[in-house]
C-alpha cells in the first residue's frame, strides 16, 4: 500500500459544499496534492485544476470580474487551486466567484499560513473551511504496521521524521538526502521569499539554537545576541518559521502563582525529521544523547495532529517553577488541567509538589514508550 488515507480526509469532503472555499495548509511535501487528488479521483462531477505558480493561470484570473470567471470557469462547478497563494489577491477572487457562480465548490491549497492568511482572510469570512495537513500520523500507519512492529518503526521516525514520501525510501542515505534537500531546497526558500529576508546562515542558524532547545525556554534576547542580531528580529524570524509550518509555541501555564515561570516561551519542531536535518544528526537512538528531546518533540507533533484532526479544542501549555519543578505537557479543556509527562523509558515520576499544590483537581500522567498510542 503507497497511499495512506489521510486522517483529515473525510472531514474535508463533508465540507466541500455550495459556494464555499476549503483551504488545506501544510508545509510543502506533507501530500496536499496527494490528499486532494485522492479526494477528486471519488467526485463524481468535472474539476477544473490550475496551479497558483503557473503564471498563465495569474494571466486568466487578473481581470477581477464575474464575466471573467464565468467565463474560466465555464460549465465546471468544482474548482481547485494548488498553490493559491501565489495568485494576487486571491481571496477577493475566490468572494467574487463563490458569492457570483450558483453551486461553485472550491478547494485551494497553500504551504504558507502568512500568505494564504493574508491572501484570504477577510474577503472570505463566512464562506471557508480552513484544514492542516501535517505529515504523516501514528494513527495514519495503522493502516499498513501493527503494533508489534510498531515500536521499531517510531525508533525510526524519531530520526527520520514523518514526511510521506520517507516510506518510498527505505535507504538511510536517501533519506538522509531527501531531508537535507527538504531543508535547503524548500522551506528555506519559503521563508527568504517573505519580507526581503535574505540572509538565509542567520536564519538557518536561529533553527539551529532553537533546534538544541528543544524542552526549554528560549530566550529572544540570548538568541539574539548569539546570531547578532536584534530581539524583535529574532520574534520575526519565529514568527515565519511556525507560518511556513516548521516551529511550534508553547507558552507557559500560569494562575497567577507567583512562582511561575511564563515570561519565555518552549519551540519545537513540527516534524523530528527536519530537526535533525538541521543539525546534522541522523545517528540511531543507541547513539544518541538527546533521546529525551527527540521524544518530547515527538509526542507533542502528534498530539497536535491529533487535535486537529478530531478537532479537540486545548489550550496547550508547559508548567514550570523558579524551583524548577515542571511539567512537559499542560492541556487546558472541557474546564480542566490535564498534565503530562514525556519520558521515553517507564518509569515511576510523583506529580511535583507545587503543581498538586496549587491544582489539586488537575490530572497527571507519564508517557513514555509502551503507553503513548493509547494517548
Amino acid at each position: 500500500m503507497n497511499y495512506l488515507v489521510r486522517e483529515v480526509s473525510q472531514n474535508i469532503i463533508n465540507k466541500l459544499r455550495d459556494n464555499k472555499v476549503v483551504i488545506i495548509l501544510g508545509a510543502r511535501r506533507v501530500g496536499k496534492t496527494v490528499l486532494v487528488k485522492e479526494i477528486l479521483s471519488n467526485i463524481k462531477e468535472p474539476v477544473l485544476s490550475l496551479n497558483g505558480e503557473d503564471i498563465n493561470v495569474h494571466d486568466r484570473l487578473a481581470n477581477r470580474s464575474l464575466e471573467n470567471y464565468k467565463q474560466v470557469l465555464g460549465s465546471y462547478r468544482f474548482l481547485y487551486i494548488d498553490e493559491a497563494q501565489k495568485i494576487p489577491d486571491i481571496g477577493a477572487k475566490l468572494k467574487l466567484m463563490v458569492d457570483g457562480v450558483e453551486g461553485l465548490k472550491i478547494i485551494i491549497t497553500g504551504s504558507s499560513a502568512l500568505d494564504i492568511n493574508q491572501g484570504t482572510g477577510e474577503p472570505l469570512t463566512g464562506r471557508k473551511y480552513t484544514f492542516n495537513l501535517f505529515p504523516l500520523s501514528e494513527r495514519e500507519y495503522n493502516q499498513k504496521e501493527n503494533n508489534i512492529d510498531r515500536l521499531q518503526k517510531v525508533r525510526e521516525r524519531l530520526i527520520f521524521g514523518n514526511y510521506p514520501e520517507l516510506l518510498q525510501l527505505p535507504d538511510k542515505s536517501d533519506k538522509i538526502d531527501y531531508l537535507n534537500e527538504l531543508v535547503s531546497s524548500y522551506l528555506l526558500k519559503d521563508i527568504l521569499a517573505y519580507e526581503n529576508i535574505k540572509n538565509a546562515q542567520k536564519l538557518f542558524n536561529l533553527l539551529r539554537l532553537v533546534a538544541f532547545q528543544i524542552g526549554g525556554e528560549v530566550s529572544l534576547q540570548e538568541l539574539g545576541s548569539q546570531l547578532s542580531i536584534s530581539k524583535n528580529t529574532v520574534e520575526k524570524y519565529l514568527d515565519l518559521l511556525s507560518k511556513v509550518f516548521i516551529l511550534h509555541k508553547v507558552g507557559g501555564f500560569s494562575k497567577n502563582l507567583r512562582k511561575e515561570i511564563t515570561k519565555n516561551s518552549r519551540w519545537y519542531f513540527v516534524d523530528n525529521g527536519i530537526r535533525n536535518a538541521v543539525i546534522s544528526n541522523f545517528n540511531p537512538i543507541e547513539a544518541r544523547n538527546d533521546i529525551g528531546q527527540l521524544w518530547e518533540n515527538y509526542l507533542i507533533s502528534e498530539r497536535l495532529k491529533q487535535q486537529a484532526y478530531q478537532k479537540k479544542i486545548s489550550n496547550n501549555f508547559f508548567w514550570r517553577t523558579y524551583e524548577k519543578q515542571e511539567i512537559d505537557w499542560v492541556e487546558e479543556r472541557e474546564g480542566s488541567l490535564f498534565g503530562y509527562e514525556f519520558k521515553w523509558k517507564e518509569s515511576k515520576v510523583k506529580v511535583p509538589t507545587q503543581w498538586k499544590e496549587a491544582y489539586p483537581d488537575a490530572s497527571f500522567e507519564v508517557v513514555h514508550q509502551n503507553n503513548f498510542l493509547s494517548w
